[in-house]
């Protein structure tokens, strides 16, 4: 039994081709492979893979928050100009309240990359008691931008470090991480003593 709390983590990828069985997809995989990294509690995962259609990707989010009662949501791909890159506009659509800050902060990130990383337009999300994000398709991409860019001077952080204290003020368990791959800040206020498992 671990002395952390349990999460509920919906992690959702956008796409026509991999939700058609034309290729395997490598969103999943990529936002568990760095979760499983960088969190310490036991998680609960609740995967979704579906096409670029703005009805079904709004359908999954509030699935995933009104009957699944998932803490967190990240959903990967969908995100560019494209015609077909609705997910934004699913997300807005479900919102109680919007995060702006995680999109300006994802695109800083990989603007040190790609110029053309302000074409990218993630959002964030509050509905109810969950947190939802858009992150990048790319699974390198996703690992950079949830974990920043610690050695580079000045450090730019990731937007990882932000989300256990926003899911603790929006009522959700507390997220602890292992630091050695993102360190969670908190006012110390917020802070709970360290659980020795």
């Amino acid at each position: 039994m671990s002395d952390f709390d349990k999460v509920r983590i919906g992690v959702v990828s956008v796409s026509d081709r991999a939700s058609a069985g034309i290729y395997e997809d490598k969103g999943i995989p990529a936002l568990q492979d760095w979760l499983r990294r960088a969190l310490r509690n036991p998680v609960e995962w609740q995967p979704r893979l579906i096409p670029d259609e703005q009805a079904q990707i709004s359908a999954a989010l509030v699935e995933l928050v009104d009957v699944a009662h998932c803490d967190l949501v990240l959903t990967t791909g969908g995100t560019g100009p494209a015609l077909r890159d609705v997910t934004p506009e699913a997300t807005l659509a479900v919102a109680h309240k919007v995060m702006p800050g995680f999109g300006e902060q994802m695109r800083q990130i990989s603007l040190a990359f790609v110029p053309t990383a302000i074409l990218s337009r993630q959002e964030a999300v509050v509905r109810g008691k969950t947190l939802i994000i858009n992150l990048p398709g790319q699974p390198k991409a996703i690992a950079e931008t949830l974990e920043g860019l610690p050695s580079r001077t000045p450090p730019l952080p990731g937007i990882f470090a932000a989300v256990p204290y926003c899911i603790d003020l929006i009522g959700g368990p507390y997220l602890e991480t292992d630091e050695a791959v993102c360190k969670a800040f908190r006012p110390k206020s917020a802070l709970r003593p360290k659980p020795i498992g």
